[in-house]
């Protein structure tokens, strides 16, 4: 395995220790030395944690992390190493990662590769060695700062020139990144859950056409979508409804994705008004589910700590049950703005905000965390089951 000891030992006072050559450079011009993995260079971003111990791949490969440097709190990272299956999106959109320990070797059958050389091969850099729990306290307190975080292969790091940099990054708030991780073209998705020894099956006998609205759409979504039983029609956050609706489909799908919804919204949610005065089904989570409220007439705003994890429970206020989710935002809708006929239906036992809702009397519903898990636990895959049931009912 690698060595965990040959990442520097942090400094007293913040002074650069022996060895590093790679850090992560706060906004306000704090430094986290360490060690670089992946590849040599630097990235802006806002910089975040993640809570879960298992699936970094899945969520290195979330595009709902564009625009992001992604700190694991969990400090042993690499031990399944990296294989072709494990992915929610071909590209990337992630701006680095950072991590208490050397990445582990990988000690798992189904491993393909090196976490190392996987982040090589996207561009995407990495620090090591870097105290995680200072740097999680650090967001917690503080909120989520600006950071750039740089591997220098000779060592050379301008700490003053990356905080400026960091400084004058605009940050995620009125940033639309929907944009810039959406299909580039509509196509249809037919491939369904995983089974050991089998991979991924198909779906061959759909009794559902959905369209999904890609504003960064994680494959295991459309999986949970097909495995329900549809046949899946993605089409780009830019879509008009007529777009949408001229696939003709029995219910639509609004997908997560990165980025402020207010931004997002000055183009999706007339879409999305068009698609409510169609009385289809419709079905959103995260960044789908706060566009969904913004065309409903509700307000979102920036969290001072966003929801990034596979442990978080949530209320399901219509039945009292409990289920733990896997969660990834950093904006939320302000249940103070939810309008008459629409409802509150989840709640986070974390922090009390808004993690569901319905309009009353119609087959609409969203929610703020990610049904579809990957990583993370599937309490919440019942939903897939209430989506189809409204088809259902319409059809």
């Amino acid at each position: 395995m690698s060595d965990p000891a040959a990442a520097p030992v942090p400094a007293p006072g913040g002074a650069r220790p022996h060895g590093a050559n790679a850090a992560l450079v706060l906004d306000d011009g704090s430094v986290f030395w360490g060690r670089g993995a992946g590849a040599v260079g630097s990235a802006v971003g806002e910089v975040c944690f993640n809570t879960a111990v298992t699936g970094y791949q899945e969520i290195l490969t979330d595009p709902s992390y564009a625009g992001q440097i992604i700190t694991f709190t969990f400090p042993h990272i690499g031990n399944v190493g990296t294989n072709a299956e494990d992915i929610e999106t071909a590209t990337p959109a992630v701006r680095g990662c950072v991590l208490r320990a050397a990445i582990t070797d990988p000690a798992n059958w189904r491993s393909d590769g090196h976490l190392d050389a996987w982040l090589k091969s996207f561009g995407l850099v990495a620090v090591t060695g870097v105290d995680t729990r200072r740097l999680t306290r650090r967001i917690r307190d503080g909120g989520a700062p600006n950071g750039v975080i740089v591997h220098a292969r000779d060592g050379d790091i301008d700490v003053d020139a990356l905080s400026a940099r960091a400084a004058a990054w605009p940050g995620l708030e009125g940033m639309d990144l929907a944009r810039e991780v959406t299909c580039r073209q509509t196509f249809s998705w037919d491939e369904a859950a995983w089974s050991l020894g089998h991979g991924y099956a198909r779906q061959t006998a759909p009794a559902y056409h959905v369209v999904a609205v890609d504003f960064g759409a994680k494959r295991n979504i459309l999986r949970c979508l097909a495995a329900a039983g549809c046949r899946v029609t993605v089409v780009a956050a830019t879509a008009s409804a007529d777009d949408v609706l001229g696939h003709r489909p029995d219910g639509i799908f609004l997908s997560n994705g990165p980025g402020d919804p207010a931004a997002t919204g000055e183009y999706a949610v007339p879409m999305v008004h068009g698609l409510l005065a169609s009385g289809l089904p419709l079905f959103g989570i995260c960044l789908g589910h706060q566009i969904l409220a913004l065309a409903l007439g509700a307000r979102t705003f920036k969290m001072h700590l966003g929801h990034r994890g596979a442990n978080h429970p949530v209320k399901d206020l219509e039945t009292g049950r409990v289920a733990i989710t896997s969660q990834n935002h950093g904006f939320v809708v302000d249940r103070e703005s939810l309008p008459s006929g629409v409802i509150e239906t989840h709640t986070s036992l974390f922090d009390g905000t808004l993690e569901g809702l319905k309009v009353e009397g119609r087959p609409v519903f969203s929610v703020q965390y990610h049904p579809e898990a990957s990583p993370g636990p599937q309490d919440s895959h019942y939903l897939f089951g209430q989506f189809i049931d409204l088809m259902a009912r319409n059809a």
